[in-house]
């Protein structure tokens, strides 16, 4: 019989872990230099991030931007972000977060800076590894002082003679 895991939201989930990595990474950083330890941050966060995409795409078995879109409640549940849908069709995705409790998280443990590595940085790999004809474009997040965050996927097709 499998075993039963407590549930706990992803932004719980991040607190954990933000708990651990921050001062791991800090102390990383002062071995290394903050370039080598970011870069090698991002290397595992985007592997990790890519195989959650595959993983997800899987668990729900269908990988549309459709289904992709139904699964924005893991990312919102508990009032970690408040979302605006602002496009939903089968080819596009668009929204604004308005709130983002992550930032807010990081910023209380004292590690912000590193919140966009931890957290922002995740949304592209996450989106290609559930499929890889989709394409996130964003151009400002909380995280880096804007008001919102700006999320806009699409559906880009993999066949050159297509234009999307």
């Amino acid at each position: 019989m499998p075993e039963e895991r407590p549930h706990i939201t992803i932004l719980h989930q991040r607190e954990i872990e933000a708990k651990v990595l921050g001062p791991v990474i800090r102390a990383f950083a002062e071995a290394v230099g903050v370039e080598k330890a970011i870069e090698v941050l991002r290397g595992v966060i985007t592997d990790l991030a890519h195989k959650d995409g595959a993983d997800l795409a899987r668990s729900i078995g269908e990988s549309s931007l459709e289904a992709f879109a139904s699964t924005i409640g893991r990312w919102t549940e508990g009032g970690a972000l408040e979302i605006d849908v602002l496009e939903q069709t089968p080819e596009r995705f668009s929204y604004n977060v308005t709130r983002c409790r992550y930032a807010e998280m990081y910023e209380r443990l004292g590690i912000r800076d590193l919140g966009a590595t931890l957290s922002c940085q995740r949304d592209f790999t996450l989106a290609e590894g559930f499929n890889p004809e989709f394409k996130l474009e964003r151009t400002q997040t909380i995280m880096r002082g804007a008001p919102y965050c700006d999320f806009r996927y699409r559906r880009v097709s993999k066949d050159p003679g297509k234009i999307d």
